[in-house]
């Protein structure tokens, strides 16, 4: 049995590893940007890869090749069903419809006479998004139909940049302010609006669709609670000062007695549906209801560390220290150690 880990820096890699070693667990490194990939995890049972949605590299095979080697019998993190709909909010949108789960109401459309028909029936405010994107970047409120029209000319037109530096700049300012950043990143940021990244010039510009969700009033915060292999475990993130995102704030809320047990209930049961191995899920509340926003397989580990405890599927609480990334590895190596 042996597991083959991506390392990268931006990544959880190192922290599978961390737990290989102390367990005894073999594993080997897998350099997954050389040709030769399928050959090197070729002697491995099961592969780990948390790639990133914003990595130029990434972004052109990391999907395909775990689809690849998990239908070559590999036991894969993440597999399909947790990863196809990562930072994808219009498969998100039709998978999370599909299967009834109380989303945020969400529209998309293909065509700029429809986006304009619609139009003229909704109210505002709406919240306009691009599919992909991290942390509320590519999330902007719109006020009037004017703005919104003038989003969606954008849309079926020259298309949107999938970096948007200025609000990029904006967050910068904002944590440095709040002493959550350095000068160095914000002079980086102001420098980066003379030149494409290479995650823009791989990704292109977002055209051909425009997606809008429901502004929801009234939250001061959204909670994410991520399941993983039957155990949970929560943070409130409260918005930004003058803003309505909580996603990417950096302002977070540990506290077990300020977490709804109701959303940890609530995401066990979406994990289930969606048939997951790891699910971060965000939730709002609409009028008191709660309101699934995304989905992610993915999530910054420096972010949970301060988390108090966990839940088990009967609600159970387990205080104290965890290891989340521990149990992915267990979960990858549940099959495997059934067949062996």
């Amino acid at each position: 049995m042996k597991i083959g880990i991506v390392d990268n820096p931006y990544s959880m890699g190192h922290l599978w590893i961390d737990y290989c070693e102390q367990k005894g667990i073999p594993y080997k490194r897998i350099n997954c940007y050389e040709s030769n990939v399928v050959a090197q995890v070729s002697d491995c049972d099961a592969f780990m890869w948390h790639y990133h949605h914003a990595h130029s590299k990434d972004v052109l095979f990391a999907k395909e090749l775990l689809y690849s080697l998990e239908t070559a019998g590999k036991s894969v993190y993440p597999n399909f069903r947790t990863s196809w709909h990562f930072d994808d909010k219009l498969g998100q949108k039709y998978l999370l419809e599909s299967l009834n789960l109380p989303i945020v109401p969400t529209y998309a459309f293909y065509s700029k006479k429809d986006a304009f028909d619609w139009l003229e029936k909704k109210s505002f405010p709406i919240v306009f998004k691009l599919r992909g994107g991290a942390g509320s970047s590519n999330v902007r409120i719109i006020r009037n139909k004017k703005h919104a029209k003038r989003i969606v000319k954008t849309a079926f037109g020259r298309g949107f940049s999938q970096n948007n530096k200025w609000l990029g700049i904006k967050e910068r300012i904002r944590k440095f302010r709040n002493k959550q950043d350095s000068l160095f990143n914000v002079v980086k940021g102001i420098i980066r609006f003379a030149y494409l990244t290479k995650f823009e010039k791989v990704a292109g510009r977002a055209k051909g669709y425009v997606y809008f969700q429901d502004f929801v009033s009234g939250n001061d915060s959204d909670t994410r609670v991520i399941v993983i292999a039957g155990k949970a475990f929560a943070i409130k993130r409260l918005v930004r000062e003058d803003d309505f995102r909580a996603s990417g704030s950096g302002h977070i809320v540990y506290e077990k007695s300020q977490i709804d047990e109701n959303l940890v209930k609530l995401a066990f049961q979406i994990t289930d549906k969606l048939g997951n191995q790891c699910s971060a899920i965000d939730f709002i509340y609409d009028n008191g209801e709660p309101k699934l926003v995304e989905v992610s397989f993915g999530f910054t580990p420096e972010a949970y560390g301060k988390c108090p405890g966990y839940w088990d599927k009967d609600m159970n609480w387990f205080e104290g220290k965890f290891n989340p990334y521990g149990w992915m590895v267990e979960e990858v190596l549940k099959p495997v150690n059934s067949y062996a």
